[in-house]
């Protein structure tokens, strides 16, 4: 069901998993079809994550656009509902899910596919620090970014001229919260995929089947 109640809605960002185009870092590890492959797995185990936590509707917002095949075999799947991102860069694309699910929810929370750390606590625990009076909520990445925001209201200072994919994305956000005086709280950091070495912690942490992306070469 789309976003429109009084709950928290959960909004997942993910790529179309398309060879070449995701998960670009770990290519050269695993070929670019197992890369994909990879990416593919994350966004169903964050989906099933979103959907198993309970607190509200859930939102696959695709990019670059929601008739892929594997958004629809996603949306057969799991109770959620589909939308594309906006265009520009990550911060312009965030602010817009924000703006046009928020009026419609209690609050948002927002995240990527890139965090298989992330579970259904974390997402309970986001939404009852919204329920509690909190603007945000974030959940810290070990990377100096974060693996989750969540919002009862949006301000654009929060997405502009931010370099995303910085170790500095984190702080700049904590600061723009401060100077908006708005109350938030941090959850605990975790960690995300990205890289080759990351991808070894994801084979050690064993938080999902992995099948044929696994290479021990």
């Amino acid at each position: 069901m789309p976003i429109t109640s009084s709950e928290t809605g959960v909004v997942v960002f993910a790529k179309a998993p398309l060879p070449g185009a995701v998960k670009t870092r770990l290519a050269p590890l695993l070929g670019a079809e197992a890369a994909a492959a990879l990416h593919a797995r994350l966004v169903e185990h964050t989906l099933a994550t979103a959907c198993t936590s309970g607190i509200g509707p859930v939102e696959l917002c695709c990019a670059p656009h929601t008739d892929d095949p594997f958004f629809n075999h996603c949306s057969s799947r799991y109770p959620i509902s589909l939308a594309c991102q906006a265009e520009g860069d990550l911060g312009a694309r965030m602010q817009s899910a924000f703006t046009r699910t928020l009026p419609h929810a209690g609050s948002v929370i927002l995240i990527g596919s890139d965090c298989p750390a992330l579970t259904v606590s974390h997402l309970q625990q986001a939404a009852q620090a919204l329920a509690g009076g909190n603007d945000a909520v974030l959940v810290p990445a070990e990377d100096g970014g974060y693996a989750l925001i969540g919002l009862t209201r949006c301000d654009d200072l929060l997405f502009h001229d931010i370099e995303w994919g910085g170790a500095a994305v984190l702080s700049s956000t904590r600061e723009r919260l401060q100077r908006l005086r708005w109350r938030w709280i941090e959850l605990e950091t975790l960690w995300d995929i990205d890289r080759p070495e990351d991808y070894q912690r994801l084979l050690n942490a064993g938080l999902l089947d992995l099948g044929s992306c696994v290479n021990t070469g």
